[in-house]
């Protein structure tokens, strides 16, 4: 046997059917269900171990449950040491065909390639095996850069896939995983700690510390500083840092950029400018801009910035000040992008609107705070939501153990049902 064959087989399902399929993730692998049986191009994005691998595993595991032969899918993990022999798509190509040469799989062949964006001109192969009229392929894709398919890739299929951004466990899998019951205590315990998969399956607080650490290096230095040829690595991580610890803030680059002056740093607008960008490109970071709510136009300059797990503030940074209402606040802008919601920070007469999340022609604004502990706290976070015209749903958000009746049409939602009221 084919030495890159032997290992393959492997991480296969062909001969002993052993696959480590995880938490079930079943949002995730539905949405992905739904698209099976055409030639579009399935891709998963999101950061390097918020469970992309787990879910390609489980929707394989889900096709073979319903006929599909085992020998009829290929796992390609780009990630693992034991592939290093691929480096371009040549490569990449070669171990299809000596797959196909080797198995004899009759029908159709369900590809799944993980981290596709380390080989290289990987999107030759996409393209190649999504089109080939030959033979019926399906492919199914991970990468951990949002920019994998603003190239080539959109180019050369022009609309012939479909992408679905995957984000750590959301609250509803932190309560699955933990068997906890939702509600307040449980909310508190899913804030103070995270949801990267992996974090459920350590022992101690110093693992799970070192684990979240291992994380952040590998994605500042094999996704950015490799790929990009970064000259100082260090600022790109004090900037990750200072975003971390700066989340739900209004900032600018320019902030940013004065921020490193004053502590005596050299650094450049641009420089600033593209870390961040590269920060944001493998989902460690998410930009939210501002949003003209009269006007309806996005607005340029400042914007908030929100982590993609909590993880990274309650691990690597905590010793930093960061109240419990900006907590909540990250939270539920994960929620809603994880609802599939196009988020923006509003703004109308001088007053801010925590959130307008869109999606096709549904629109809700959110203000999201701790506690709505008096009356002062109550007409706050209200006010911002009562000066809006229009008719959409306006919700607050919060961790109060009572709901509060309607107000003016408001809603009072409980942090822990948020899921349910976006649905």
């Amino acid at each position: 046997m084919d030495e890159n064959i032997r290992i393959l087989s492997a991480y296969n399902l062909w001969d002993s059917g052993i696959f480590e399929v995880g938490y079930q993730r079943t949002v995730y692998v539905d949405k992905l269900a739904g698209y099976v049986g055409n030639r579009l191009v399935k891709v998963l994005v999101g950061q390097r171990r918020s469970g992309k691998s787990y879910i390609l595993r489980q929707l394989a595991k889900k096709l073979i449950e319903k006929g599909v032969d085992p020998q009829n899918t290929l796992f390609v993990n780009c990630e693992l040491i034991d592939f290093d022999f691929l480096k371009t798509y040549k490569d990449l190509d070669a171990l299809i065909k000596s797959y196909r040469q080797l198995l004899q799989p009759t029908g159709k062949i369900y590809l799944f390639i993980d981290e596709i964006q380390l080989i290289d001109q990987w999107e030759k192969v996409v393209n190649s095996y999504s089109q080939d009229y030959t033979q019926e392929y399906e492919l199914f894709i991970t990468g951990s850069n949002s920019t994998m398919l603003s190239g080539e890739l959109a180019t050369l299929l022009s609309g012939r896939y479909v992408t679905l951004e995957v984000f750590p466990f959301s609250f509803t899998e932190f309560c699955g995983i933990t068997n906890q019951v939702p509600g307040r205590d449980a909310y508190i315990n899913y804030m103070n700690t995270g949801g990267l998969p992996e974090l459920f399956m350590l022992s101690n607080e110093e693992v799970k510390r070192n684990y979240v650490s291992a994380i952040k290096d590998t994605v500042l230095l094999r996704d950015i500083i490799q790929r990009y040829n970064i000259r100082e690595p260090k600022l790109l991580e004090d900037i990750f840092v200072y975003l971390v610890n700066n989340a739900s803030n209004l900032l600018s680059i320019s902030n940013v950029v004065n921020y490193f002056k004053s502590q005596g740093r050299k650094v450049s607008y641009d420089a600033v400018a593209n870390y961040i960008g590269y920060i944001e490109d493998c989902f460690l970071i998410h930009r939210c801009d501002r949003y003209d709510i009269k006007g309806k136009d996005v607005l340029s300059g400042t914007a908030k910035f929100y982590t993609n797990d909590l993880a990274y503030k309650n691990y690597l940074y905590a010793g930093h000040g960061y109240g419990f209402g900006y907590l909540v606040e990250n939270l539920v802008y994960l929620e809603l992008r994880r609802a599939g919601f196009d988020v923006y920070v509003g703004t109308l007469r001088n007053k801010e609107v925590d959130f307008v999340a869109k999606k096709a022609d549904q629109v809700i604004y959110v203000q999201s705070a701790y506690m709505l502990m008096d009356e002062a706290t109550i007409e706050r976070e209200y006010s911002a939501l009562e000066v809006i015209s229009d008719n959409f749903e306006k919700m607050v958000v919060s961790l109060d153990d009572v709901a509060l009746p309607l107000k003016g049409g408001i809603k009072h939602i409980r942090a822990w049902e948020l899921v349910a009221a976006l649905q």
